[in-house]
């Protein structure tokens, strides 16, 4: 590395991006968002059904966790106390 020289740039070193009106951010955005590749209704349809499969999944294993939970840990605390 060259003398005098740090490994991250300094403030004045960065680049900022031109400040453009509200209207050409706004055509900048549309611009972009027909760049975009949307997903097709099936695709969507799968994507949504697969999620809420998902859910219910977890959802029951989250339940029977804490159901296990809830019984072990009575159980280990009052396992060395008298009845």
């Amino acid at each position: 590395m060259a003398k005098g020289k740090s490994a991250t740039p300094s403030k004045k070193d960065a680049k900022v991006p031109p400040k453009v009106s509200p209207a050409t951010y706004l055509a900048q955005v549309q611009q972009e968002g027909r760049k975009v590749v949307w997903p097709s209704w099936k695709e969507t349809r799968q994507t949504t059904i697969l999620v809420m499969i998902m859910v219910v999944i977890m959802g029951l294993f989250f339940f029977a966790v804490d159901f296990l939970i809830g019984i072990v840990v009575p159980w280990v605390l009052n396992f060395g106390s008298v009845s």
